[in-house]
């Protein structure tokens, strides 16, 4: 039940009905203070008083009179300017108890690029960041109505995964097959990067980079991928679709996306100057305040630079052309066919894959500036509106305990490590606090507590802020955690659960939704915000709005069920209350607890049976 909404559109009708031009942004509804009449309020009167040149008071007593009450609001009040609107508590805490979750539902495709780690050894601690941003940013598009589709780079033809393969050869390294590949192939790239004789190595580098780009290695890169999947899948991460470095360069993207730019205005060949020879685009007009405006996209010498791959891609991405031949992969944990780009595989004449209305490239900070080249491309090529639909979604590096990752130096710890220790870690709090509990139930409750504790430390701040990940912070059952929410809605499944064993209903049947307080509107308020923030979270294109609600939400029912009356006694001891409020109380549990699962769900977290 998303009140805001339908409170919005009331307000919006009584406006058009005063002779006001209605807008979307004309009507802002809002909680009032807890200090101020009124459980929402607006301040569109100011508005509309500058529209029709009338006095805002009077415009507000004007909207009293011929707004339309949506369910459960009792009454309405024009405060001066302002339009305070007062809850029927028992009619709206029913409405929400009784309604599912309803979010707008939007239109058309995003493409979500996430993960693309180098194939080159393990992921470690860091890149958990990007998986979990991505594949908490598709889980909140798709309950936003949208159709989405997750991609995942893999560059295959890069130095990195050269270096790698290198080693095994170099080393005469010998796999033994029981060891995870990734971090069996990720020892000897640490190794050949301390090596102080690797300068010397060049040419053979070199010679595995060109039998990359032939396609000679890529069955050994597919084993990395597959061992790299496995690590994300266990995190709750899913996709739809790999494409490699080698298919895209090898399916003409880049000359593809050379010939829309060579139309544009913005673009020229100078014969003369620094730029003679090269083809450059001139972005001064969608990258304003740049020292140096034009941007080479080939050098004079005929080869490219980095961001003319990129724009190939994602204008590829936007359905500008067409390209690249797909073919399964793989198999997810639930069934799911993960697609492949593929030379052998068959062409997507069904337009199954890109041609997307909205792109989402996850990655991190350090290429904010090629990032904006690429969607500042879209503008030059004459796609405006792509343009606008194109986001960088930046985030800053994670620290462990303080210290700077560095893969290339072998400092870090794996995500596989990270995971084993969370779960470690859960599975001891666990035991102390639970020993009785079955050990299969206790390996699945600390499976998702710990896999749950780093999922919402990667989320939980601005991805613009630096995370330093500390063990103790984020399986802690008090403060910022998922813990802290997962506890709460155990909490919340063991009221209803003594409930049950008592004979009570919990489906609302025989409530007195009358006889609840305030208190309890409080509670099913914020249980009634969900929809809001999904809405918000696709705004800003950021997960941490939904992992602060469910902070949010888990401090208001903790607030609700330790609240006291007036004469320090639990006020709402929900089995103990009179018959009828307890039903009532036990059908707005219920639905917290619901409300607890889709919200988590969100964000990729599990809530347990127990803790």
């Amino acid at each position: 039940m998303d009140l805001k909404a339908q409170l919005k559109a009331a307000v919006e009708g009584a406006a058009a009905a005063l002779g006001a031009p209605v807008t979307d942004s004309l009507v802002v509804i809002q909680e009032t203070p807890a200090n101020k009449p009124g459980d929402y309020g607006t301040p569109t009167a100011f508005q509309i008083a500058k529209a029709l040149g009338g006095n805002p008071a009077q415009v507000a007593a004007g909207l009293a009179q011929k707004v339309e009450l949506p369910a459960g609001i009792a009454r309405v009040e024009a405060t001066g300017p302002f339009l305070n609107f007062f809850v029927d508590v028992g009619e709206f805490v029913r409405g929400v108890v009784e309604n599912p979750t309803e979010i707008e539902a939007k239109g058309g495709k995003v493409v979500i690029e996430h993960t693309s780690v180098n194939p080159n050894k393990e992921l470690h601690v860091g890149h958990l960041r990007n998986v979990v941003l991505g594949d908490s940013m598709a889980r909140i598009f798709r309950a936003a109505g949208f159709a989405v589709e997750v991609q995942n780079y893999i560059d295959d033809t890069g130095r990195q995964a050269a270096e790698a393969l290198f080693a095994v050869s170099h080393y005469h390294r010998v796999w033994d097959g029981v060891q995870k590949y990734d971090h069996w192939l990720g020892e000897g790239y640490v190794r050949l990067n301390a090596d102080p004789e690797k300068p010397s190595l060049e040419e053979g580098i070199s010679a595995v980079m060109h039998r990359l780009e032939a396609g000679e290695l890529r069955g050994e890169i597919e084993k990395v991928v597959r061992a790299h999947l496995e690590t994300c899948f266990r995190l709750g991460a899913r996709y739809d679709l790999l494409n490699w470095e080698s298919d895209v360069v090898g399916s003409g993207f880049l000359a593809r996306a050379m010939e829309i730019l060579e139309a544009s205005r913005y673009t020229q060949h100078p014969t003369e100057g620094k730029y003679a020879g090269a083809f450059v685009m001139d972005v001064s007009e969608f990258m304003p305040g740049l020292e140096e405006s034009q941007v080479v996209l080939m050098r004079s010498d005929g080869t490219a630079m980095y961001a003319a791959k990129d724009i190939g891609y994602q204008f590829w991405k936007f359905g500008l052309f067409e390209g690249m031949r797909f073919k399964p992969f793989m198999g997810d944990p639930e069934g799911k066919t993960v697609w492949t780009s593929a030379p052998d595989g068959e062409p997507d004449t069904e337009q199954r894959f890109g041609h997307a209305q909205e792109v989402i490239n996850v990655i991190d900070s350090r290429q904010e500036h090629p990032q904006k080249i690429v969607r500042a491309s879209l503008g030059v090529a004459g796609h405006p509106e792509e343009e606008e639909r194109s986001i960088h979604l930046s985030y800053a590096f994670v620290t462990l305990e303080g210290q700077t990752i560095s893969g290339r130096k072998g400092i870090a710890v794996s995500a596989d490590e990270a995971m084993d220790e969370a779960e470690r870690r859960a599975r001891a709090v666990l035991t102390e606090f639970n020993p009785g509990l079955d050990q299969e139930d206790a390996a699945e409750i600390a499976r998702r507590v710990g896999i749950g504790a780093i999922r919402f430390a990667m989320l939980k701040a601005e991805p613009t802020r630096k995370i330093d990940f500390r063990w103790e912070q984020a399986l802690a059952l008090n403060g910022d955690t998922a813990p802290y929410v997962q506890y709460a809605a155990v909490r919340a499944a063991s009221i209803l659960r003594k409930a049950q064993e008592a004979g009570y209903a919990i489906d609302g049947t025989g409530a007195d939704w009358d006889a609840l307080p305030d208190v309890d509107l409080t509670l099913a308020k914020m249980v009634a915000k969900l929809p809001e923030i999904v809405a918000q979270s696709v705004r800003i294109h950021s997960p941490h709005v939904v992992a602060q609600y469910a902070l949010d939400l888990a401090t208001a029912f903790n607030a609700w069920f330790n609240a006291k009356d007036k004469s320090g006694k639990p006020a709402t001891n929900v089995l103990q209350s009179p018959e009828g409020l307890r039903e009532a109380r036990l059908a707005l549990v219920a639905r917290l607890r619901k409300g607890f699962e889709e919200t988590l769900a969100l964000i990729g977290i599990e809530v347990p049976s127990a803790m």
